[in-house]
């Protein structure tokens, strides 16, 4: 993920570089009729990435590599992320078409009078966890609270750390900012950090760690993960775009679950320092996220408003919101779903 600042960054500077030299304007949105494979009339769609190219964003590339956008009529850019990125407030001021971020941080600029809303969730289930070692003892975060000695090294202001610290009692645990590798966790056995299930696992069994995952969705703070966004006045404008995009992105998304090889091997073009290896583990990593075994296939990028208010009152709870800033309900739409499947 995808949350600024807040994962491993494998890639180096030209791809930052990239990230920000793109923040141009997106091309202005016709209600040309498209034909599909005729780019002389394909409507042209920017899509911002809140990190860099990798698994997280498997399906949006899968609709990408193979030609499900064109079968729309669209003609899409999918645009890097990087640290500082600020996706959706481009989204609602209409920089891009459309953005992938995460539900948390959709409803802090939805605070700040950033009007976009989410159509489409691929990622059920956050994949965010504290990344501890299986000889720890561990098995769940609450037992944070009787380990000792342990140090943390997480990012204290984002919202999951602050939900953490609100239900576990970490005053015997030493906070240190998140190091962005895993070289500490590496080097000591009572240390733990901040990680997505797919990614930091996969590079700490790399260099033989023995990683254990504590999701946070198990302590209640399960946020929905790479959303795909749209501009209020957008969906209510050109509704047809927001459809097309929608049903495009998820049978991107179904296809790169059932088969990401050809995908990833493209992931990997736009991001070198994002391993083949990785890329397969993360997209395995993904499958029950996406799908959990309670939900349904027919359902997929399904989402609720119980689950938006429940993160909108947590987030409430733990001051990254004011109360009565947000309206969970207007965060997202259910609309397009149908059309995607």
């Amino acid at each position: 993920m995808s949350d600024t600042g807040c994962r491993f960054s494998l890639v180096g500077v030209g791809l930052l570089i990239l990230a920000v030299g793109c923040q141009q304007a997106a091309p202005p949105i016709s209600g040309q009729t498209a034909t599909p494979g005729d780019s002389a009339k394909q409507i042209e769609v920017v899509v911002a990435l809140n990190w860099f190219p990798e698994a997280e964003h498997g399906g949006f590339y899968a609709a990408l590599v193979h030609g499900y956008y064109e079968e729309e009529g669209l003609k899409v850019t999918i645009r890097p992320g990087g640290p500082g990125v600020r996706v959706i407030a481009d989204v609602a001021s209409g920089v891009v078409n459309f953005g992938v971020d995460n539900a948390d941080k959709l409803l802090v600029w939805r605070a700040q009078q950033a009007d976009a809303v989410a159509v489409m969730s691929p990622i059920q289930d956050s994949p965010r966890c504290i990344m501890v070692h299986q000889n720890s003892g561990l098995t769940k975060l609450e037992d944070l609270a009787s380990k000792r000695p342990f140090t943390l090294g997480i990012n204290s202001d984002q919202p999951f750390a602050q939900f953490l610290k609100k239900r576990v009692n970490l005053a015997d645990v030493q906070i240190v900012k998140y190091p962005g590798n895993v070289a500490q966790f590496l080097e000591n056995s009572d240390y733990g950090q901040q990680a997505y299930s797919f990614s930091e696992p996969f590079l700490a069994k790399q260099k033989e760690g023995d990683p254990v995952c504590l999701m946070l969705s198990e302590l209640g703070f399960n946020t929905y993960t790479s959303l795909l966004i749209a501009q209020r006045e957008m969906i209510d404008k050109q509704p047809e775009l927001v459809e097309k995009m929608t049903r495009a992105s998820i049978r991107g998304w179904q296809k790169y679950l059932a088969d990401p090889e050809a995908t990833n091997n493209y992931i990997h073009e736009q991001n070198r320092e994002m391993g083949l290896d990785v890329l397969a583990f993360g997209a395995a990593e993904l499958k029950p996220l996406c799908l959990p075994k309670v939900f349904p296939a027919e359902r997929f990028g399904e989402m609720t408003a119980e689950r938006w208010q429940t993160l909108a009152d947590q987030m409430v709870e733990i001051g990254s919101l004011k109360a009565d800033t947000v309206k969970a309900e207007e965060a997202f739409t259910t609309k397009f779903l149908k059309a995607g499947r």
